[in-house]
């Protein structure tokens, strides 16, 4: 099968490197990259079958500056919600290609143990198993793939972990031990599954892959960006300090202003987001801490 990996960053490039093994893969992005097969992004998009790995902030601006529909198969590989709309990115990309070819991935997967082939399990999310069972026959062994049709469940999952993966990294930073970290990630999961029901996401998928998961590898490991970003936080740099020292982008700090604006809109407790949100905002990470433990 002829796919096209869009987006050549760690996780790009880490698909890439995962799907060329039983396909014939290329990997392109806006910016040129001189990285194996790397093809010019004109010649990526012709392809039938599409993977995204980009920003989701940049979502939007990217597929109506480029994208052109064509009946393409598309999986999804970012988490986020679009901070300036506040739409979930299967609302997004519905609005350039129909539901029916959109597929949705997660799981818990470090770029970096992907490219080194060790072994993992993810989800595909799409309400056409067809398309889901598609994608799954293209990954390697060493990737076991799950079908589900719980999309919205899935994209909620991804996006909010990485929020609750910054708290995660406040907890070790400010040295809290491990009984904290636990109650914390804990917390975070109830506090997921809640803003889960009023998208009518199953429960099920938040005590899965794409949720428990995804959450604990997250939320636990210095491997995941925003886990490093709450590090930061908790050592008293700034947010533009700790992004410069990272390099990447952490799509936790933008899901967390989403997430809190939803929450205020349609009146869902968030008491982590929250204080994820006031944190970023300059709070000190102590008395954040304070205020959450203060909370029911």
């Amino acid at each position: 099968m002829k796919i096209a990996v869009i987006g050549a960053g760690k996780w790009g490039q880490a698909l890439y490197s995962a799907l060329k093994i039983n396909n014939d893969c290329i990997i392109s992005s806006r910016t040129k990259r001189d990285i194996e097969g790397f093809v010019e992004l004109d010649k990526a998009l012709e392809c039938d079958y599409l993977l995204f790995s980009i920003s989701t902030q940049k979502t939007h601006e990217f597929l109506r500056s480029n994208f052109k529909a064509k009946n393409q198969k598309i999986l999804v590989a970012s988490k986020g919600i679009d901070t300036i709309s506040g739409e979930f990115l299967h609302e997004v990309y519905s609005k350039f290609a129909p539901s029916e070819n959109l597929a949705f991935l997660s799981g818990p997967s470090f770029a970096s143990e992907v490219i080194q082939g060790l072994p993992c399990a993810l989800v595909i999310s799409s309400e056409n198993d067809e398309l889901a069972q598609i994608w799954a026959s293209t990954f390697p062994s060493f990737i076991k793939p799950y079908i589900s049709d719980d999309v919205i469940g899935a994209e909620i999952c991804g996006a909010y972990k990485n929020v609750i993966a910054i708290a995660g990294g406040v907890c070790a930073g400010l040295g809290l031990g491990q009984n904290a970290r636990a109650s914390l990630i804990s917390r975070g999961l109830v506090e997921m599954a809640r803003f889960g029901e009023h998208f009518s996401a199953k429960s099920d998928t938040f005590l899965g892959l794409s949720g428990a998961g995804d959450l604990f590898l997250t939320a636990s490991s210095e491997l995941s960006r925003n886990y490093r970003v709450g590090l930061g936080l908790a050592s008293g740099f700034s947010l533009d300090e700790i992004l410069a020292q990272i390099g990447e982008v952490a799509e936790g700090v933008a899901t967390a202003y989403a997430i809190t604006k939803i929450a205020q809109q349609k009146a869902i407790y968030t008491p982590i987001a929250s204080q994820v949100v006031d944190m970023l905002g300059g709070k000190d990470a102590k008395e954040a801490l304070k205020d959450l433990l203060k909370r029911r």
